[in-house]
Order: C-alpha cells, then sequence, then structure tokens
C-alpha cells in the first residue's frame, strides 16, 4: 500500500512496455499515459497526456538496443516530466547501457558511461533506480542518488526450485568472482573459475578451470550476455572437465541473431535470465526468462513511500535457512 502523500505516475517509453504494466500491476497503479512516437525524419516525440504537476514520476526505460533510441527517449520523457512540474523524477533503468565503457582503456576513447549519466542528471532526473550494473562503481557517476538492486534473490528462488545437487558455482572471468561468491554463498554450493583470453569483440577463448567440477551440476553465473561468446566457451571447457548438466544465470540477455545460434549448438542446457530486456521469441527453447517486475516495483514503492531500499539488494539477506 502507497502511503505518500504525492501520487506516483509511472510512464514508459517504447523500450519495455510489458515490464512497465507489470510493475503497474504489482503496485495496484495504472500506467500513465503517454504518447511516444518518431516523426519521418526519425526525431523522438513525446507528450505525457496526463496531469503530473507535483507528482512523483518513475519512468520505467531500458536502454537495452536500439540503445541510442531508447535513451534519449528516456532523456527526452525526463525532460517532459521536468517541464510539467513533476515533484521528483526517477529513472528506472533495469538494464543501463554504455556500461561496459567505464574507462579510458586505450588511448583517445572516452568514458561513454560517464557521459551517459552527465546526460541523464542534466534532463532532469533526481534519482535512478537500477538493477546489476556492470560495474558497481558506475553508481559514482552520477551525481543524485542511485538504487542499485540485484536480480540474484529473483534468480535463487528458482534455482531452489529445480534442486540441483553437487551444485558447482561458476564465474567465467575473474571479474565476475564476487557475483559468483554471492550466488555459491546462498546456495551453499562450491566455486570455480573459468580463466579466458578475448580473441575479439565477439569470440573468447576459455583456457582452463580453477576449481572442481568432474561429476557436477553447474551454473555460469554473470551480469550480460548479448554474443554468448563467454558463456558458450565456458560451457564446452567445463564440458571437458567433465561437468555434468550444465546452466547459465545472466542477469541481462541481450541475445544477437549470433548468440541465438551459438547457444542451439551448446552445452548450455537452460539459460536463466530476467525480463530486464524484451526476450527474444526464438530464443525460448533454450532461455528461462524470470520476471523483476515485483522486484523493481517493491523498490519503486520504498523510494515512493521514503522507506529504506537497502534490504532489497542485500545479498547477504538471501542465504539459505
Amino acid at each position: 500500500m502507497l502511503r505518500s502523500s504525492l501520487e506516483m505516475k509511472i510512464v514508459t517509453g517504447t523500450a519495455h512496455p510489458e515490464l512497465a504494466r507489470s510493475i503497474c500491476s504489482y503496485l495496484g497503479v495504472p500506467l500513465c499515459d503517454a504518447t511516444v512516437s518518431s516523426f519521418p525524419d526519425g526525431e523522438t516525440f513525446v507528450k505525457i497526456n496526463e496531469n503530473i504537476r507535483g507528482r512523483d514520476v518513475f519512468i520505467v526505460q531500458p536502454t537495452c538496443p536500439p540503445t541510442n533510441q531508447n535513451l534519449m527517449e528516456l532523456l527526452i520523457l525526463a525532460d517532459a516530466a521536468r517541464r510539467a512540474s513533476a515533484a521528483r523524477i526517477t529513472a528506472v533503468i533495469p538494464f543501463f547501457g554504455y556500461a561496459r565503457q567505464d574507462r579510458k582503456d586505450q588511448p583517445r576513447v572516452p568514458i561513454t558511461a560517464k557521459l551517459v549519466a552527465n546526460l541523464i542528471v542534466a534532463a532532469g532526473v533526481d534519482r535512478v533506480l537500477t538493477m546489476d550494473l556492470h560495474a558497481q562503481q558506475l553508481q559514482g557517476f552520477f551525481d543524485i542518488p542511485v538504487d542499485h538492486l540485484y536480480a540474484l534473490p529473483v534468480m535463487l528462488n528458482y534455482l531452489r526450485s529445480i534442486g540441483l545437487s553437487d551444485l558447482v558455482i561458476v564465474s567465467p572471468d575473474v571479474g565476475g568472482v564476487k557475483m559468483a561468491s554471492a550466488y555459491a554463498q546462498a546456495l551453499d554450493a562450491g566455486l570455480a573459475i573459468v580463466v579466458k583470453r578475448r580473441k575479439s569483440a565477439t569470440e573468447i577463448e576459455a583456457v582452463t578451470v580453477i576449481g572442481e567440477v568432474e561429476g557436477k551440476n553447474v551454473i555460469i553465473v554473470d551480469d550480460l550476455t548479448e554474443t554468448a561468446g563467454t558463456l558458450v566457451g565456458a560451457a564446452k571447457i567445463l564440458r571437458s572437465q567433465g561437468a555434468r548438466n550444465i546452466y547459465a544465470g545472466v542477469s541481462h540477455t541481450v541475445l544477437t541473431d549470433l548468440a541465438v545460434e551459438r547457444l542451439k549448438g551448446s552445452e548450455i542446457k537452460e539459460l536463466i535470465t530476467t525480463d530486464s530486456v524484451p526476450a527474444r521469441a526464438d530464443s525460448a527453447a533454450r532461455v528461462k526468462v524470470l520476471s523483476v517486475a515485483e522486484l523493481l516495483g517493491e523498490g519503486i514503492r520504498r523510494i515512493h513511500d521514503d522507506e529504506s531500499v537497502s534490504s532489497l539488494f542485500d545479498i547477504s539477506n538471501t542465504k539459505t535457512t
């Protein structure tokens, strides 16, 4: 039940209206009527068709592909809400695009993640609610409060329901050890790491496995997959090391055509993911999509009611009792 004196308004662009409607269903509020379309020259047009003066506005818009289009919609929606005198504007970004461009790792390249954060703040957003950022330090790129949720509780409920025994959680690279460790602790499972070498932007070579996986059920966990090169390469070497059933748990699945083909011929029995971005229909046979509408909806409710959001992203509370 909502307790804030401000009326809540939830607005969505065209990136993922199904998720926005599911969030509204959880909260028991209607989706705000808004027009989001394009002019013949490709420019984005936005009009909020309801009075939002003095309202608490939440804009639900993952910046998934088409990334630039969806990002511009978010910025223009925020500007429209600000100019319509909204009391507070929160950008709900389940998937934050450009998150991997977070540092200068080559000469003369931008830090695009910081640029995007600056644009969101400049558009008039007062707060950001997001999930499973590629790097947690991205929260510091914003000069406004950021609430960072994790898909882990949603994933754990499903993983426990399928009752896998002799379980090992696998990080597909050294950078993902913290996430894998959280899953392993919550599921009382073992932990392993795949050491990989990137050959190109779309091709990964898995080199070796650190940890015992022979005869074990394994779950490869990661925050994002697009081409599935890392997952498929990791699964191949895990099979060669004697792993039994191989699953993958990925927070954000932005599957390309190449990824769908790779998954079809891979050792991965099931890819478990969330609806932070719209799911591809042609990948349904290998992909299990879990909804994060309740998780995001609860985050929105707590922000709206000025309650603590910290318990929603405290992964230490997810351990099996």
